[in-house]
């Protein structure tokens, strides 16, 4: 197992500073944006027809030693307008394509969210059984929107040698262990997880009991904490749409790794996704409110560099 970096949180640099800067950290795997939400600054889906290009690319990420764990177009191709559906859903498609000339096995998505009609103009996130239009509106959404782009979308991608990893993220109809299981039951095991535990810490899942639920469907992962504030949960509950810069008013916020949960946590999580077999990258992302991006970055791969096991199962040792 590996640390790498989601270079989105260093927009702000060039593609030579960002591998400069994560050099002198010791980083050398990144995850790369192409578009949709994340954006992406560091690798353009314009390479795809231009050969020089992804040529000179490849060369500058083989010199600098290098290597991409994921390629990341998290969108919304489910959205039920179509300017948006039909233009996140053509990043996915070319991301893929480019993640396959790259050699890049995994392509992080979100499974998108549907309205509650053909004519609905924003989506509408099913998180009630109760009144009956809600469990009758989910049950259209997943048997006309989801279950269709999925299964094709799955394939093409399986077709192209790539991996689908969905970010389980709430919002969007997969959001959880269990709707992530579902759409993998409908599209194949070629879908699976980027698996961000700060996503479940305030829906109230345990990570580490989740990834025995998910088992070979983690792809990849993201490192990340979230820190609950006890003080404001009974006021808010953990569905807080207050800014997440509102942090002394919010039941919880995101927080670089260790400063929501200590090293013996972080521990488990890492010796139990290696018990299910997962020895790849814990990708660093950055959404940490009270840290610039430089102060959390420095500070998650500090942290991780002294919990992840470095060597093959039988001989591991902590680092």
């Amino acid at each position: 197992m590996r640390i790498g970096v989601f270079t989105a949180l260093l927009a702000d640099l060039s593609l030579d500073q960002v591998l400069t800067k994560l050099k002198g950290l010791e980083v050398s795997t990144v995850e790369l944006g192409t578009g949709n939400y994340p954006g992406g600054p560091h690798c353009s889906l314009s390479m795809l027809d231009n050969e020089a290009a992804l040529k000179e690319f490849k060369k500058k990420l083989d010199d600098a030693g290098f290597t991409i764990s994921a390629l990341s177009c998290h969108g919304d191709p489910l959205h039920p307008d179509p300017a948006i559906s039909k233009a996140h859903q053509e990043v996915s498609r070319k991301t893929i394509l480019l993640a396959e000339k790259l050699g890049v096995p995994v392509v992080i998505d979100f499974s998108g969210c549907p309205g509650d009609s053909d004519d609905a103009k924003y989506p509408n996130w099913v998180t009630a059984a109760w009144p009956p239009h809600f469990p009758q509106l989910l049950a259209w959404q997943w048997e006309k929107k989801v279950a269709p782009y999925w299964i094709e979308h799955a394939k093409f991608a399986a077709d192209h040698g790539v991996k689908i990893a969905i970010e389980m993220h709430p919002g969007f109809v997969v959001y959880s262990p269990e709707t992530l299981l579902k759409l993998r039951s409908i599209a194949g095991p070629n879908v699976g997880c980027n698996y961000d535990p700060s996503h479940m810490f305030w829906q109230g899942i345990d990570p580490i009991a989740a990834i025995r639920v998910l088992g070979d469907a983690i792809f990849h992962v993201h490192a990340k904490d979230t820190q609950i504030y006890p003080a404001n949960l009974p006021k808010t509950g953990v569905l807080d749409t207050k800014s997440y810069t509102d942090e002394r008013n919010r039941a919880w916020i995101f927080r670089t790794c260790g400063y929501g949960h200590g090293e013996d946590w972080w521990r488990e999580f890492v010796s139990t996704l290696r018990m299910y077999g997962y020895d790849y990258v814990l990708s660093v992302e950055h959404e940490d409110s009270l840290m610039s991006p430089e102060e959390g970055l420095t500070k998650a791969v500090q942290f991780l560099n002294r919990i992840v096991i470095r060597e093959k199962p039988g001989v591991a040792y902590w680092a």
